[in-house]
């Protein structure tokens, strides 16, 4: 049986987790890509960056976006949060600010989820590889739903 899930227990899904699916609008047609995050409760946001590139002109253009959250162990078990909100792209101080919290929230998540200790950012993104520099966004929450199935 699908249920809503508890905003606690949707937070933490957010919080638990470091992989998400982010939608936004170019055009009249629909994206979805895969991204690496960090939420920031302190911040009700999603913190991410990307190099200059189409997801980033779409999201200036309509920054109004979504992104999925899941968490899932086979069909019958799994949990989901999907949350709307609004891209801000971030720029000087406030822009290293949230990589930094970015890096070490990632770093923090795969240690406790996966038993790992990775040291650097690129050694769970390879943006850092790709040319160009690095855009630093937040995703400010506007909502969420939550749902989950255990049978």
């Amino acid at each position: 049986m699908i249920q809503d899930l508890k905003t606690k227990e949707a937070e933490q899904l957010l919080v638990n987790n470091y992989i998400g699916y982010l939608s936004f609008i170019e055009g009249k047609h629909p994206h979805c890509i895969p991204i690496t995050f960090f939420y920031s409760k302190e911040h009700n946001a999603i913190i991410s960056y990307a190099v200059d590139g189409h997801k980033i002109m779409a999201m200036r253009k309509n920054p109004n976006v979504s992104v999925l959250i899941t968490d899932i162990d086979s069909v019958t078990s799994w949990r989901c949060a999907l949350v709307h909100g609004t891209f801000e792209e971030l720029h000087s101080i406030d822009a290293q600010y949230y990589l930094h919290a970015f890096a070490e929230g990632v770093k923090s998540v795969i240690s406790k989820k996966e038993k790992e200790h990775p040291k650097f950012i690129s050694e769970f993104s390879a943006k850092l590889e790709s040319i160009g520099i690095p855009i630093v966004y937040r995703i400010v929450l506007d909502d969420m739903t939550a749902k989950f199935r255990k049978d």
